[in-house]
């Protein structure tokens, strides 16, 4: 639901699934026609071109398709010569990609590297790559609960009122006029966002320039609502054609310092650990590329036209906790590198370290037969008698069994 929204926000988006996409498929091919000619079918990166393509399931598509799409990713350009037709096309697209760890949930006991079944080389082509766990969270579970409740009840309301009737997965297409639909289909609005996007468009069409107009005007002067999908995309077009920041001497300096930095803590790491553990993401000049884009895209928000000290402070801190926690063998300390002295603290008690989880393991494995029955309180208490963590064993013992 998140990437089709996405797709529908962008001025041009293009969904596909990874099992079945093709090389053919998402760059281009050469097809014959009924007089036996030869003509180009532009892919879904061609088509795509000026917007973003998202792509599901990418950890299911064939190694010889992804490589396919390497040149596009990186060079913006798809080169083509089949059949007698040697050309070159623009795929001047973003790709937005999700995709499942090893064995469909991410185990807290193996390394990043362990965890992501992708080549370092498609994986350095992301500009940022986050790792979405599932935690348990008490507080966190009812937000998510209340969220998909304040769906579902904003859908029977909208039914039983004749709104249209908002199916939550039936979302009809970003050209049809229906905003609501839209914001619905994508789980990205609740019950109230969902009747004040309704009120909004019941009047007229939400498509028109005046409604797109008003919507822009009152969100811009009250700070109050949100921008339906109409005007997100106008705006982002108009961002994306109006807008060409560069950078500035200060901007560049902080972040030419900041890379070197990345760059030295990466070697220093790799050092320490004897030249044993290497990093899932390789920092190369990839990744500095990758920050000057986060960097411009952050100044073409506010329409301005020089890249701020800010915009590069922000593009590093999106970095650090999405790509550095990614590439880093130990999660766990790459995400304490990032947070605040007291936050680091408070995480510190509660995500045990790579290390501390492996040794309670040894521990446990070598206390526990297969298929014993004991009590868990017990075994735990043992564990602290000969010096182990409580809580460091009791999480170990519970990814063990989430395991299996």
């Amino acid at each position: 639901q998140f990437l089709k929204y996405a797709t529908q926000v962008a001025p041009v988006g293009v969904y596909t699934s990874g099992k079945g996409s093709s090389a053919a498929g998402l760059t281009a091919s050469v097809v014959r026609d009924a007089r036996g000619e030869f003509y180009l079918e532009g892919g879904a990166m061609v088509l795509a071109d000026g917007g973003i393509v998202a792509i599901d399931e990418f950890d299911k598509m064939r190694p010889a398709d992804r490589v396919a799409i390497h040149e596009a990713m990186e060079q913006q350009t798809i080169s083509v010569a089949k059949a007698g037709i040697t050309t070159v096309l623009n795929s001047r697209s973003s790709v937005l990609a999700a995709a499942n760890p090893v064995f469909g949930r991410y185990d807290e006991l193996k390394s990043a590297s362990e965890n992501i079944d992708l080549m370092s080389t498609i994986l350095s082509r992301f500009d940022l790559i986050f790792l979405v766990r599932d935690v348990r969270d008490e507080d966190r579970d009812r937000m998510i609960c209340r969220h998909v409740m304040g769906v579902h009840i904003g859908n029977s309301r909208g039914a039983e009122s004749g709104g249209g009737g908002f199916g939550a997965m039936g979302g009809t297409g970003v050209g049809d006029g229906n905003g609501e639909d839209d914001l619905m289909a994508a789980g990205m609005i609740g019950s109230d966002n969902l009747h004040q996007a309704a009120n909004s468009t019941n009047g007229g069409n939400s498509y028109s320039a005046a409604a797109i107009a008003e919507n822009a005007m009152r969100v811009a002067t009250t700070g109050q609502g949100e921008l339906d999908v109409p005007t997100m995309k106008k705006y982002i077009q108009y961002c994306k054609a109006k807008c060409k920041p560069c950078l500035s001497d200060e901007a560049g300096d902080i972040l030419a310092s900041s890379y070197v930095k990345i760059r030295d803590d990466v070697r220093k790491r790799v050092m320490e650990a004897g030249g044993q553990e290497q990093a899932t993401i390789p920092i190369t000049v990839r990744q500095l590329e990758a920050l000057v884009r986060v960097s411009e895209s952050l100044a073409k928000m506010r329409l301005d036209s020089r890249v701020q000290s800010e915009d590069i402070a922000e593009a590093l801190r999106l970095f650090k906790v999405s790509t550095m926690t990614a590439s880093s063998t130990d999660s766990t300390s790459s995400e304490r590198a990032g947070m605040s002295g007291s936050t680091a603290g408070l995480m510190s008690t509660a995500m045990p370290s790579q290390e501390e989880l492996m040794r309670a393991e040894t521990f446990l494995r070598s206390r526990l037969a297969i298929g014993a029955v004991l009590n868990k309180q017990r075994v735990v208490e043992e564990a602290s008698a000969q010096g182990y963590n409580a809580m460091v064993v009791a999480r170990a013992l519970s990814i063990m069994v989430s395991r299996g």
